[in-house]
């Protein structure tokens, strides 16, 4: 009889089931982590915004991304995928913030600040940031993970436009057929810093038209916008708008809307949910996303569930008392949060 250490060792490998590879499409460097028991793979650009472009589920992307290609994004990018909104989320009234009682104004002449079409400033200057470090890329038993930094002190035209040096460290984590964005945000400056990011999530359905989707929104209140979309100052519940937001469809409705007081479970997260014919989306948002928005045009073929730390013109509304929920980060310490996406029925 053989020893028993013989027979394990002639016995065949299993393959793993996470892995964590990098790749170049259309000379892009390109990250993918994927988890073939759940036939899941996440592709990820960390020189461009860090953002996560795809998510497959048995071969259907749940990530709206408009490009046709990643050559295409390039020549000409467009808001689609998971991009982070920093270092403000969504809207300003006015080109400048407040922290701390000081007013800092933005300096036109760098031209990293967007503008909307009122002249607003909106989703922050890092969307598309190119200084994303990969520190870890790793796969074993338990998960496909990607970890990214960026030092915003690294950049002078960052910090004239918002002189707060500070780190942000995302990682992405793909376990079970779920995907978890963990994001740290760490203040190098030696006052509080003011934190308002945000992440702009486009989701979608393959097995019926967004006309047919229903959704729900786990929220008791909303903050009322003026027609240049920035928060008036007063709430009204959220049945208001959603007759039953628990479960409502969207039909051919036209959302852009803020979000409050999220329902939770023991764990503290939030539930949003996208449905279609048998396709589900779950997107939970932990305890320090306090607020949120749905951005769902009409017609179109996409819905955002934002995942947010403050409201639209959050920094703003808080230096004037409006806002008392704003968080901020004292000198030295960090913060930390996650969002999960979770599929089901694909």
């Amino acid at each position: 009889m053989r020893p028993l250490f013989v027979l394990l060792l002639a016995l065949p490998a299993f393959p793993q089931n996470y892995t964590a590879t990098r790749q170049t499409v259309d000379t892009i460097e390109t990250v993918r982590l994927t988890d073939a028991r759940h036939k899941t793979t996440v592709s990820i650009l960390p020189t461009f915004g860090n953002i996560a472009y795809e998510m497959l589920v048995n071969g259907h992307n749940v990530l709206h991304f408009p490009a046709p290609s990643l050559a295409a994004f390039v020549q000409k990018p467009q808001m689609g995928g998971i991009p982070l909104l920093a270092p403000f989320a969504d809207r300003l009234d006015e080109p400048a913030f407040y922290a701390n009682g000081r007013r800092y104004p933005f300096d036109r002449s760098l031209k990293n600040i967007h503008f909307d079409a009122h002249d607003h400033p909106i989703h922050g200057f890092l969307t598309l940031a190119a200084d994303w470090q990969v520190t870890r890329l790793q796969a074993d038993a338990t998960g496909a993970q990607l970890t990214s930094r960026l030092d915003v002190a690294r950049r002078p035209e960052w910090m004239a436009q918002f002189p707060f040096p500070h780190v942000i460290e995302m990682t992405y984590l793909l376990q079970d057929g779920t995907l978890e964005v963990r994001t740290k945000v760490t203040n190098n400056a030696k006052e509080p810093m003011p934190l308002a990011i945000g992440f702009h999530s486009f989701f979608q359905l393959t097995d019926t038209p967004r006309s047919q989707w229903r959704a729900a929104i786990p929220a008791r209140t909303e903050w009322t916008v003026n027609d240049q979309l920035l928060p008036t100052g007063r709430t009204r519940p959220l049945t208001e708008l959603i007759a039953t937001p628990a479960d409502f469809p969207l039909a051919n409705r036209d959302f852009d809307n803020g979000f409050a007081d999220l329902i939770r479970d023991r764990a503290g997260r939030a539930t949003f949910l996208l449905t279609g014919k048998k396709q589900k989306l779950e997107i939970q948002f932990g305890p320090n996303y306090t607020t949120g928005e749905i951005y769902a045009p009409a017609n179109s073929g996409f819905l955002c569930f934002e995942t947010m730390t403050a409201i639209n013109n959050g920094l703003n509304l808080a230096h004037r008392g409006v806002y008392k929920e704003l968080q901020s980060i004292a000198p030295g310490k960090a913060w930390q949060e996650s969002f999960w996406i979770r599929p089901s029925g694909f």
